[in-house]
């Protein structure tokens, strides 16, 4: 399996994260990865095995939330012909794919208790049966799960194994949201930035202005580095100007026509006329002050995507883009 995304980060948490996966992988033993969405898990499940002593050996990923219960336990020990309806013909399961490789099981905890009871025995003793036999076949499987469930709670609930928690969690690498790795935002979206530039043919890579960069830091990123990948892309493949990238669209689904909404009509008031009115100083001054409120609060309004902006406030891109300058909003 060829990996064309990288593990990119330069912050301390995320350093010290690769640091406990790197020692891990060199010891024969079950790993369990942690963390919410979009972090990395299976790229830190790569890692603990291109790294290990199994790293020419397959490795072998099943996600354990894609398939229905019906089919989970046929999927990881395989099933004899005639096994069940629709099993013409012998298959091997997930744990003899990977014999003498690595086994990564994605969503740990969406396996059943059923699922879980059968998982165990083929932990502890390297030894899994195909539904529809009886006759145990050894194989010789690292074992890496992942999950964005803390399993101790789980174990609490009686929903998942204690036994079966025991033994995948030798070492537990729990990663760090991106929220918590605010120096690695900017790396991130300049290598994804650069990346979609040579991928559309852009010539150079124009980076991000201001505006652009101080939206990337402010943003939680609850989707963390998967949601910022589709953000920057997204981002760079509709600028069309060779000025640096200054507007980011966070919400694909920010639409006044989403379904659901209710759109606007010609009669509504537009949204940049109720800025309030400033007060205080002379004339010039109350000017410049509410154009900048108006230039403001039309970025926000529009998601900072410029030509957006421009558009509502019934000024050229050319024209909102002086007036920008003009206020230091660019």
């Amino acid at each position: 399996m060829e990996r064309t995304t990288q593990v990119i980060g330069q912050s301390a948490a995320f350093i010290e994260t690769l640091e406990l996966a790197s020692r891990a992988a060199a010891l024969d033993r079950p790993v369990l990865v942690i963390g919410e969405r979009g972090t990395g898990k299976e790229l830190v499940a790569e890692r603990l095995h291109r790294l290990s002593p199994r790293w020419d050996q397959p490795l072998v990923i099943m996600n354990c939330a894609a398939l229905p219960e019906t089919l989970i336990e046929a999927e990881l020990f395989g099933h004899e012909a005639g096994a069940f309806t629709g099993a013409t013909k012998a298959r091997a399961g997930r744990f003899e794919e990977a014999h003498r490789g690595t086994l990564f099981l994605d969503e740990l905890g969406t396996l059943s208790m059923a699922a879980q009871d059968r998982l165990l025995r083929a932990v502890e003793y390297g030894e899994v049966t195909r539904i529809g036999s009886s006759r145990p076949l050894q194989v010789d499987v690292r074992i890496v799960a992942a999950t964005n469930e803390h399993l101790p709670d789980r174990v609490e609930s009686g929903t998942f194994r204690a036994d079966l928690l025991d033994r995948l969690s030798f070492e537990v690498v729990t990663l760090p949201p991106l929220r918590a790795r605010p120096g690695d935002v900017m790396v991130l979206a300049e290598h994804f930035g650069r990346r979609m530039a040579a991928e559309i043919g852009w010539d150079d890579w124009p980076g991000f202005g201001p505006t652009a960069t101080d939206l990337l830091l402010r943003h939680r990123w609850p989707g963390n580095v998967r949601e910022l990948r589709n953000v920057v892309e997204r981002s760079v493949y509709r600028w069309n100007s060779g000025d640096p990238i200054d507007a980011i669209d966070v919400d694909p689904f920010a639409s006044p026509y989403r379904p659901g909404a209710v759109p606007p009509t010609a009669s509504e008031t537009p949204a940049v006329a109720t800025a309030p009115e400033p007060s205080g100083g002379d004339f010039k001054e109350r000017v410049d002050r509410f154009e900048r409120d108006l230039l403001s609060r039309g970025l926000a309004d529009n998601r900072f995507n410029q030509r957006a902006t421009a558009k509502a406030l019934g000024l050229s891109y050319d024209q909102l883009r002086h007036a920008l300058k003009k206020h230091d909003l660019l």
